[in-house]
């Protein structure tokens, strides 16, 4: 309970516990007019560094990771040896960009182990996340589909497994498998419905209710069936997500644990109830 709910609030915060308030960044700081250019240059650089290097320690997947690839199950025994042979992970570092607005889609992604969100560029505005991607999720493949440049940001919050498969073989198994095509097709009609969800949340003015709905979204069985119903996530990650102060989420939790709806562990959170997460609004609305 204590790497959910021990920590202090710092500095780290993105947000402030005012929803509508976006304070000084000091973690992990964005390139904007605060910041000198050749500060932003030499972040471009390392970050540049840190994905050619991700990609020189790509490996094959082992046959415990393939089997935790969802998609894979559907396809048919030729189908399932191109993909298994044309699959690649690697191990991802916290700050490391697995996407980046502007560069080209080169791989669809998904994550084996780890966790990742989904942002805008925080030099252009005030920094917006858009979800959270936690295991077994399967990414960018609107992008892929339209053959354009990434529209966000995927960075990496703490030590991932994030594996690839090739942009060509993507599309290989789009014009060869009927099952595969459906799969991609609800995949995206789930993160519809899960993007409209986040839409109503934002408008959610209390804590309580933007942390109960952000935490159900992180356990759609079928964008993140890896997740299950243990979510590995610290509060600092979860303030992350949600745009909240390690400290107000930590009452959040509380309020949540307290009308059954999860159960707080060491390094994560149990859901109870994902319908009563889904719906739930505070008494006072």
């Amino acid at each position: 309970m204590d790497a959910i709910l021990g920590r202090p609030l710092t500095s780290c915060c993105p947000l402030d516990d005012n929803l509508r308030v976006s304070p000084e960044r000091t973690f992990p700081g964005p390139c904007g007019a605060s910041t000198g250019v050749a500060d932003c240059r030499r972040r471009s650089l390392a970050v540049s560094q840190r994905s050619h290097a991700l990609r020189e320690r790509a490996r094959a997947l082992t046959e415990a990771e393939l089997a935790n690839v969802p998609w894979l199950r559907v396809l048919d025994a030729e189908d399932q040896r191109r993909a298994r042979a044309a699959i690649v992970i690697a191990e991802a570092e916290p700050g490391d960009l697995i996407c980046r607005i502007g560069r080209p889609a080169t791989y669809w992604f998904g994550v084996v182990d780890g966790l990742l969100k989904m942002s805008n560029d925080p030099s252009q505005g005030p920094a917006i996340t858009f979800t959270g991607v936690p295991p077994g999720a399967w990414f960018g493949e609107g992008t892929l589909l339209k053959r354009e440049p990434y529209r966000y940001n995927i960075e990496v919050l703490r030590r991932s497994a994030v594996a690839g498969l090739p942009v060509d073989s993507f599309h290989e198994l789009l014009d060869r498998s009927i099952p595969f095509n459906r799969f991609v097709l609800n995949q995206l009609n789930e993160r519809l419905g899960q993007f409209i969800a986040a839409r109503e949340t934002d408008r959610q003015g209390d804590p309580d209710t933007r942390v109960a709905r952000n935490l159900a979204s992180l356990f759609h069985p079928v964008l993140y069936p890896g997740v299950g119903q243990l979510l590995r996530i610290t509060q600092q990650e979860l303030g992350y997500l949600v745009g909240l102060s390690r400290q107000r989420v930590n009452e959040a939790l509380r309020t949540l644990q307290q009308r059954q709806l999860i159960r707080i562990e060491y390094g994560g959170v149990r859901v109870l109830d994902l319908q009563g997460l889904r719906s739930y609004r505070h008494r006072d609305e």
